[in-house]
């Protein structure tokens, strides 16, 4: 199944790692590290130019920076998976 990040961007739920509140993980400096090694590697996708809530990993190693909560996602994976 797809899920909606936000704007114009879906991923298959199969292809999702994890997702992650900004305000609460980027406290930690591995997680900065992280974001700022995935950029210079061009793996990091905006999803919209709007305040970013969460990011979403895929195993593939891309992170989707999105402006939707975790809760919304998880609501929406919850929702896709009901079908």
């Amino acid at each position: 199944m797809y899920l909606h990040l936000g704007q114009n961007t879906v991923v298959t739920t199969q292809e999702i790692i994890g997702f992650f509140d900004m305000d609460n993980t980027t406290v930690s400096k591995t997680t900065r590290d992280f974001l700022s090694g995935a950029e210079r590697e061009g793996r990091v996708r905006y999803v919209s130019y709007d305040l970013p809530k969460s990011f979403v990993l895929t195993k593939d190693k891309t992170v989707y920076i999105s402006p939707l909560s975790v809760p919304t996602l998880i609501g929406r994976t919850e929702k896709v998976q009901s079908f």
